[in-house]
């Protein structure tokens, strides 16, 4: 009866193992690069003031809440898009030069966050101004693509 009992459990275990879903490996490295670019289009979206560059690199949340590296937080996509627009207009000559960057990807595949630096620079009425800014990203992968859900820029003291 033991040796029936034992076979009938190692079956059983056998059975449940085999039945258990598995999760495809996700591919760390592969999502980094294009987690890489989405942020690369980001900072090109400024430099250049594509905002239809820039809204493809953002959720569209109208809760998400946003830290630029000076005022209030940004709620929503539609303020986000207005603090874009406002800031186009009062500046020109942008230009990012990133360092420093890391990216983390959760192991299930779906969650990200990265940090840099920022040197920022533009021209304000011809008056110029460079900032050191550091960066932290949140971003999640919907619908089979990388999309920023939450930034937090600050003022680096050097």
């Amino acid at each position: 009866m033991r040796k029936l009992t034992f076979t009938v459990l190692c079956f059983c275990l056998s059975l449940f193992s085999g039945c258990q879903k598995t999760t495809p490996a996700v591919d760390i490295e592969a999502e980094k690069g294009q987690i890489q670019s989405v942020l690369s289009n980001y900072v090109a979206s400024v430099e250049n003031e594509d905002l239809d560059l820039y809204a493809k690199c953002l959720a569209h949340d109208a809760d998400m809440v946003n830290f630029g590296s000076m005022g209030e937080p940004i709620v929503g996509w539609e303020a986000l898009q207005k603090v874009m627009e406002d800031q186009n207009a009062a500046l020109a000559e942008t230009k990012i030069t990133v360092a420093g960057t890391k990216i983390y990807v959760s192991e299930d595949g779906k969650l990200a966050w990265a940090t840099c630096l920022w040197d920022f620079g533009a021209k304000m009425a011809e008056s110029p101004v460079l900032l050191p800014v550091r960066c932290t990203w949140v971003l999640e992968k919907r619908e089979g693509r990388w999309v920023i859900i939450h930034f937090h820029k600050s003022m680096a003291m050097k």
